[in-house]
């Protein structure tokens, strides 16, 4: 069974185990914005492999780099930043290589059509 990065499954308890931070941390985390748990129908903040990832970041963050918690915000929305620009990159990077490739493919047509006409 796989599961999936988004799937939130991980309650405070289980978060706190295995990544060493303690309960009130996590919902102070969640207060500030930096960590956004779901909830389940009882209210139980669940959070997924994709929050782990996030929440273990910031503890890096915190512990060997010294950095506070407005310096982990402000990492955190430039990190998201340049994701979004990244994501927006590949995707115009995407539209130039298929217009390429269907420029080249009407070249070659053009070519071959030449090539034929002149025999």
């Amino acid at each position: 069974m796989v599961i999936k990065q988004d799937e939130p499954c991980f309650t405070i308890g289980v978060v706190h185990q295995m990544l060493g931070l303690h309960p009130q941390t996590l919902r102070h985390y969640e207060r500030l914005g930096l960590v956004r748990p779901h909830r389940s129908d009882g209210k139980i903040r669940m959070y997924s492999a994709k929050d782990l990832e996030r929440i273990a970041l910031i503890k890096r963050w915190i512990d060997e780099l010294g950095v506070n918690l407005a310096g982990v915000e402000v990492m955190l929305k430039m990190q998201e930043s340049m994701e979004q620009m990244r994501d927006e990159m590949e995707r115009e990077m995407d539209s130039m290589r298929e217009h390429y490739e269907g420029e080249l493919q009407r070249l070659k047509d053009a070519l071959m059509r030449v090539t034929r006409d002149r025999r």
